[in-house]
């Protein structure tokens, strides 16, 4: 595991933050850039066609869209874990003749209106409706399905929200997924700090514990990385609540399996935690180095529609010191 002691960042409110954390760049009015996860899915594609590349399990679909790039590079929202990738059964008392019957009639229905509006919006919907339909009838569907898991592995990640999306992202790995975000918040403590931090941080240390034991125990974990991030930090004094304010000047992140280096930390701050002493990494820089270990051309300009080059950090290079 690598820990990156010299997170730094500009941002300080939770929109902008999360916003810049998931896609490099900072909030504009005119565009929104794609998140890192579509950035994946534009330059290496899926590896299981069948399957969606982009997962974002538990946080706000906002974070995993595909911006400027369009809706087929967007991640897949799941809201919770459990209860895996909602209405993608047809309904019990519908057979399957008459689902496929159902189905031409809707291509009929729809071949006239296909045939006179050929905008580059509704062939993306048309290629997202067919991908649905296909992993419908198609056994990765099954990945989805906590309940094929034993008790004892789920107990391994933690029986709640986010452990039990660290378990799906560890079965959707299996299946080929390029890209699988899990979100867990309560982190934002202007109260009580010490008591709410205490309960988070069981949940995240189970769950991050059992992921990377459990992929290094089925040969997984070198190639796959394991990314742990969040938009600040929090400030080192206590205010008058006994919390902890927003700190974007110097926090820290981490990456474990994926060729990083196992007990290496990058950067330090000073004594107290004020600033960052030496190593200083920011949002763009984190990605682009989660861009290279997934081996993507991190240097790759891509134009928005209007014509304006962007890169998958922002041009920020990725720290190579953290792989072995």
């Amino acid at each position: 595991m690598t820990l990156f002691r010299g997170m730094q960042t500009n941002q300080g409110a939770h929109e902008q933050g999360q916003y810049l954390l998931h896609r490099s760049y900072p909030m504009r009015g005119t565009i929104v850039h794609p998140a890192l996860g579509a950035w994946v899915m534009k330059l290496s594609g899926r590896r299981n066609t069948t399957i969606p590349g982009f997962v974002s399990v538990g946080g706000s679909a906002e974070n995993a869209t595909g911006g400027f790039m369009g809706a087929k590079y967007g991640g897949v929202p799941l809201g919770n874990a459990n209860d895996g990738l909602k209405d993608s059964k047809r309904a019990h008392s519908v057979s399957e003749p008459d689902f496929n019957r159902r189905l031409d009639l809707a291509d009929k229905m729809n071949a006239t209106f296909h045939g006179k509006f050929k905008q580059k919006q509704i062939k993306t919907y048309n290629g997202l409706y067919d991908e649905a339909i296909k992993l419908m009838t198609s056994e990765d569907l099954k990945a989805f399905d906590l309940n094929h898991e034993d008790i004892k592995i789920r107990d391994l990640y933690g029986q709640n929200g986010f452990g039990q999306g660290c378990l799906l992202a560890r079965r959707l790995v299996e299946h080929q997924v390029r890209f699988i975000e899990v979100s867990m918040g309560g982190w934002d403590t202007h109260n009580d700090n010490f008591v709410s931090v205490e309960s988070r941080c069981q949940i995240l240390d189970t769950a991050l514990a059992g992921l990377i034991s459990d992929l290094e125990r089925r040969g997984l974990l070198d190639s796959t990385l394991v990314a742990l991030g969040t938009e600040f930090g929090r400030t080192p004094e206590i205010n008058e609540n006994t919390g902890r304010d927003h700190f974007p000047r110097a926090f820290t992140c981490l990456m474990a399996g994926g060729g990083v280096k196992g007990g290496f930390v990058y950067g330090e701050t000073d004594r107290k935690a004020h600033t960052v002493k030496e190593g200083v990494v920011t949002p763009g820089m984190f990605n682009a180095t989660i861009g290279h270990a997934l081996g993507l051309p991190t240097e790759r300009v891509v134009n928005s529609p209007s014509g304006r080059p962007f890169t998958i950090g922002d041009e920020a290079k990725p720290v190579k010191e953290v792989f072995a």
